[in-house]
């Protein structure tokens, strides 16, 4: 984000954005304010004020100009928050979208090869009448497992319906060339429009794939599968679309026409809508109205490229797309948090440092002007009646700007954590949406391949070594299609491995008794069981997701002859799915969890599987009561922005309670380390000094490495900003360099200028950037000295005062010991004599 936008973004958006468009008056308020001061010094005490108006000129011009960038970057920043958040969430539905279909083309791809759907095919083309009815209830299995498919079709070569698993549909011959494309057609073919093969659909989402005879591999029909698209689009949009339905999230084709519509009413399907394919800012007008557009393209997964020139968008209209409000995570914070995060502003938002930086500029430079202009006056007679009011005036017109910048940076600031949260609780409800995508798949795979003929028949006519090894090769030819186990195995009602891929070492071992109990104890086909994520045998020992289904008889009794277990590669699969999610961001790391925060897997190698995460337990307990929590929290020494959502379910998949073990995602985003109590301390500056006296000395306050140091006023000159300081190589001693300032008669001349905080302590100091140099004058002396800052003015009763002997070294600069704030407060207050013998090194006649 650049530091000035360009104006014309602050045109186009500005007027949508109410909230900045009255902290702009109010900013501008105070200007004409400034302007009214400039205007009462010059009537009322020019000759006392010719030195201050140069100064409050200068602080009026950077303030108008600090203005123009604050609104400016408010302007920005709000727009790139919903330009980030309507671009995060059309990507992740797209890659959801993506994610599911490819599943359908591994599924298409297996089905093809089903050997009793294979056997039914090849029957019929040998002019034999096979069972009819125990095929189609088999297709019947299948689509009841896979509830993503409304149907299953097989057609002959020549479009004739030979079979169908939705048995109210009376189509006898299909038209569609999609039978002839798939006949012609290498793997899979991805169709969607209209087609006769779903009438009554405007169009359907199919995928077919040639079968072919096992033996002879000739042709013996098409296998099409009917994805139910609509429904899945729908549970797509609902969770991603934004529940303050003000934008409208669309699924597009090649042609930037609307396939899906969250709103049909508002944006129907069918229109073509502007896109925005370079991810710029300008704004898109459709039907008569201006909107923030986010195009998002496929990415692609593991190949699969999703369907031809497809794409999401999300479109917010202009006059809604800046009224949503999100909660003040920044007013949630305790202060010493809040002010260590903002130390790392420049880490997280340039933006936001730079304009911290210049309001605080500005805040030094006006109490410069008042610290100036009262040391000024407290030597000048009569002269503070006149000038005194002025400076109150400067002061509280002083305080009120700094009040409205702190205001203004603080609502910028809560847009750059809200969209941090944002797009935190976004990725971390991803990672859970595609975990249980993924474990849904899992779930529906052992229970379909426990049906396979081979498996049923294996087991229930005995042990065999023929037996066991076509159940192997049947195994391994599941396996090479579905990379995502690392192994399959088939066990007897004993528990006794008969057959598994991977290494061998396993066959002949048995199950553990409480699973095989489990799965011999599963009531019919449609049920299947979850070992406890853990530490498997089967996973060399790592931990895992086990998923088993019961084999049963294949005669009527359907008595559980043995299981089929599979191994989710979760080490590989799970990493995958959370290094998608932080995208190789350096400062976020991802979690896997458990509710009590047992790390199943996780991107931080010092929290490996197995670990208790160090966080928050009420985050957790939030997210598995709530469904998802996020807030700003301090972990492994690092602010963070730390958001956990709860795997909720997809379609059946965690329907039944207690079936599936629960899980939370964490994502956790690192803002820097945390400050320590004295970097704290120093952030938030001195307390405010209240002397209580009206007659007295005045002394001039200012601040020296954190503390409160003092000067008498008629001692001082004035202070100048150290960026006037002309450098010098370092010296010897605490010289810094030369400052170029205005002499007696009117003669300019060179002082040199010393780091106060070096003479006191006698350490090697790091000058600040933004420091102040007061110019000291004993005699015929004046020297510059560079203190962090200035801090006021004060009349201080001498009985305050307690005197400081030179020490037993002679070399103390301290003069007094001050009281102040009702004695609570000690001050020392510095001899200018004490400090220009030092720097002089040789006694200075006053």
């Amino acid at each position: 984000m650049n530091q000035n936008p360009d104006t014309d973004l602050v045109e186009t958006f500005l007027p949508s954005m109410q909230d900045v468009m009255r902290r702009q008056a109010a900013l501008h308020e105070l200007h004409q304010t400034w302007r009214l001061i400039e205007a009462s010094a010059k009537m009322n005490c020019p000759v006392e004020a010719r030195l201050l108006l140069p100064a409050v000129l200068a602080t009026r011009t950077g303030l108008v100009q600090l203005e123009r960038d604050l609104v400016a970057n408010m302007v920005s920043e709000k727009v790139r928050q919903v330009m980030q958040e309507a671009s995060t969430r059309a990507q992740y539905a797209l890659d959801l979208l993506v994610r599911n279909l490819f599943e359908r083309t591994a599924d298409v791809g297996f089905l093809v090869a089903d050997l009793d759907l294979c056997r039914y095919l090849g029957r019929l083309a040998a002019g034999e009448a096979p069972d009819r009815d125990t095929a189609r209830r088999r297709l019947m299995a299948y689509r009841d497992k896979y509830t993503v498919y409304d149907d299953i079709l097989l057609l002959a070569p020549d479009g004739a319906v030979l079979l169908r698993a939705d048995v109210d549909d009376r189509l006898e011959r299909s038209e569609d060339p999609l039978v002839a494309a798939t006949l012609a057609a290498p793997g899979y073919v991805e169709t969607f429009r209209a087609s006769d093969l779903r009438p009554g659909a405007p169009r359907a989402l199919l995928y077919s794939h040639t079968m072919r005879d096992p033996d002879s591999g000739a042709i013996l029909g098409v296998l099409c599968l009917s994805f139910r698209f609509e429904h899945e689009l729908a549970a797509i949009f609902t969770a991603y679309g934004g529940a303050d339905l003000r934008a409208n999230m669309l699924l597009l084709d090649a042609d930037d026409r609307v396939i899906g519509s969250l709103d049909p009413l508002w944006i129907a399907p069918g229109v073509r809508v502007p896109v925005n394919s370079d991810g710029g800012v300008a704004t898109r007008l459709f039907a008569g109205r201006e909107y923030l557009v986010a195009t998002s393209a496929s990415q692609g997964y593991q190949g699969y490229p999703g369907p031809p020139g497809w794409k999401t968008q999300v479109m917010a209209p202009l006059d809604l797309a800046f009224r949503g409000a999100h909660p003040d995570a920044a007013a949630q914070l305790a202060p010493r948090m809040l002010r260590g995060l903002l130390s790392h502003a420049h880490a997280f938002s340039p933006a936001l440092h730079a304009l911290m930086a210049s309001v605080l500029g500005a805040t030094q430079a006006i109490r410069r002007i008042v610290w100036n202009g009262k040391v000024a006056g407290s030597g000048a007679g009569n002269t503070d009646d006149r000038l005194g009011p002025v400076l109150d005036q400067i002061t509280e017109t002083g305080e009120r700007s700094d009040a409205a910048f702190s205001q203004s940076i603080q609502g910028l600031y809560q847009t750059v954590l809200a969209s941090s949260l944002q797009a935190a609780g976004a990725t971390a409800q991803l990672l859970v949406d595609m975990l249980d995508r993924s474990l849904y798949e899992r779930a529906n795979d052992c229970r379909w391949w426990a049906l396979a003929g081979q498996l049923r028949q294996a087991l229930a006519h005995g042990d065999s070594p023929q037996r066991a090894e076509a159940v192997a090769a049947l195994l391994g030819h599941i396996n090479g299609l579905y990379t995502v186990y690392s192994r399959l195995f088939v066990y007897d009602r004993a528990g006794r491995i008969l057959a598994a891929t991977g290494s061998q070492d396993v066959v002949g071992s048995r199950i553990a008794p409480d699973t095989l109990g489990a799965v011999c104890g599963l009531r019919s086909e449609m049920d299947h069981y979850a070992e406890p994520f853990g530490p498997s045998p089967l996973y060399d020992g790592q931990p895992t997701f086990v998923y088993h289904a019961a084999i049963r008889h294949p005669g009527r009794d359907a008595a559980v002859v043995g299981g089929i277990g599979i191994v989710f590669d979760s080490a590989v699969e799970l990493r995958n799915m959370l290094d998608s999610g932080v995208a190789g961001r350096a400062d976020m790391q991802a979690f896997l969890v458990s509710p009590d925060g047992q790390v199943l897997c996780g991107t931080d190698p010092a929290w490996p599987a197995g670990t208790r995460l160090p966080l928050d337990r009420s985050l957790l307990e939030a997210a598995a009561q709530q469904g998802a929590a996020r807030r700003i929290v301090e972990h492994a020494g690092h602010y963070c922005v730390a958001a956990c959502a709860r795997a909720g379910g997809y379609r059946e998949f965690r329907a039944v309670a207690g079936r599936e073990q629960p899980v939370l995602s964490v994502l956790l985003q690192s803002f820097g380390p945390v400050r320590a109590d004295a970097e704290l301390a120093a952030l938030a500056g001195v307390e405010p000094v209240r002397s209580g006296h009206e007659h007295g000395r005045d002394v001039a306050l200012f601040q020296v490495d954190g503390a409160l140091m003092a000067l008498d006023a008629g001692a001082v000159i004035e202070a100048l900003p150290f960026a006037r300081v002309k450098r010098t190589p370092p010296a010897a001693g605490a010289r810094i360099g030369m400052l170029d300032v205005d002499l007696d008669g009117g003669q300019r001349g060179f002082v040199w200028v010393f780091d106060l905080a070096r003479l006191v302590s006698g350490r090697p100091h790091a000058p600040r950037a933004d420091g102040q140099v007061i110019l000291v004058r004993h005699g015929a002396t004046t020297v510059g000295l560079l203190v962090d800052d200035v801090h006021s003015v004060q009349r201080f009763d001498p009985a305050a005062a307690s005197p400081i002997g030179l020490g037993s070294d002679g070399a103390a600069l301290a003069s007094n010991l001050l009281q102040a704030n009702a004695g609570t407060a000690l001050i020392q207050e510095l001899s200018a004599q004490r400090i220009v013998e030092r720097v002089c090194g040789a006694p200075v006649a006053a």
